[in-house]
């Protein structure tokens, strides 16, 4: 059960369980992702960091005053800056991660020279504006115009943002035991990018999932088969509550429609390569099934079947 506690200029509040609440971003406001917030019994852990450090600054002030307690974990699900840009407002906590999380959060997500940075980011915004003004698919134009003004937020912090990567390392599950509740970290690969982790509480029969559940998004896929696995092994926990990486909280069938989503797309792939059709003809004659013509993405479902076709196609 899910309730409506605080609206801030960022995200949305919601109690999940008694300490349990999911912080649910709201569309071109600079969080771009959700994220969570769990009562240990005598500390604070928080799920992603949201896109922007004005988000995560907001995040973690509501934490706080929400519980009377301090923020003692952040954990990164994954390494897209819309999950951990936000670390800065963490950087005085343990920030958890896998190795290779962090290992691409360093690569990946590098900050030398804020001035370059600004001038890139302005560049690409302005082709964002120009591409918004020449779409004609309204389900494309709108996931345009979320990405313009969510890039709009993240320039509006450039000049002070501050890359913070996390400090604290494990690989497959990690265990965390608090007085109150017990919180389970758990990677099992990577579908949505080479490592992907997600939360369990047990007790609370709730997992925040990251980018390895989505409501109605064409989540860009790293691994097929992985990810597939991965969501496989997530169902066979018990789990009432799901709160996804982009959208909002729900029950079993989020899993099951991105698990259909993911197969669907291994299915026409692997059908495409044995047939010997090539990704050009695969591509532009696919008819996108009515279940995920309105599905959000900026480049729809044609950015996934590229991606499959080429694993199934090596």
């Amino acid at each position: 059960m899910t309730t409506l506690i605080k609206e801030t200029e960022f995200f949305n509040l919601y109690t999940l369980s008694d300490g349990v609440y999911a912080a649910i971003s709201i569309p071109g406001r600079g969080a771009w992702s959700n994220a969570g917030i769990v009562d240990l019994g005598d500390e604070l852990l928080v799920f992603d960091s949201f896109t922007t450090p004005s988000a995560g600054r907001e995040l973690r002030r509501q934490a706080e005053l929400l519980t009377g307690k301090k923020v003692k974990y952040l954990i990164n699900s994954h390494y897209h800056g819309d999950h951990v840009f936000g670390n800065q407002a963490f950087y005085d906590v343990s920030i958890l991660s896998t190795s290779l999380t962090r290992e691409w959060c360093k690569e990946k997500n590098k900050l030398d020279d804020v001035e370059i940075e600004i001038k890139e980011t302005k560049e690409y915004l302005n082709n964002l504006q120009n591409q918004i003004n020449l779409i004609q698919n309204p389900i494309i134009k709108a996931s345009l115009m979320n990405q313009y003004n969510e890039m709009s937020k993240v320039l509006e912090d450039l000049p002070d943002m501050q890359i913070v990567l996390p400090a604290v390392i494990f690989e497959e599950k990690l265990i965390i035991e608090g007085s109150k509740r017990k919180v389970e970290l758990h990677c099992l690969g990577g579908g949505h990018t080479p490592s992907d982790t997600f939360m369990y509480l047990p007790e609370d029969k709730i997992a925040f999932m990251g980018d390895l559940v989505t409501q109605d998004l064409h989540v860009p896929i790293y691994h097929p088969e992985d990810f597939s696995y991965i969501l496989k092994e997530v169902k066979e926990m018990e789990i009432e509550l799901f709160v996804p990486g982009h959208g909002n909280v729900g029950n079993e069938e989020l899993l099951e429609k991105i698990a259909g989503y993911v197969a669907f797309l291994i299915e026409k792939s692997k059908e495409a390569v044995e047939n010997k059709v090539s990704l050009e003809s695969f591509t532009s004659e696919f008819e996108t099934p009515p279940e995920y013509k309105k599905w959000k993405g900026v480049n729809g479902i044609r950015d996934n079947l590229s991606k499959v076709y080429r694993f199934y196609a090596k």
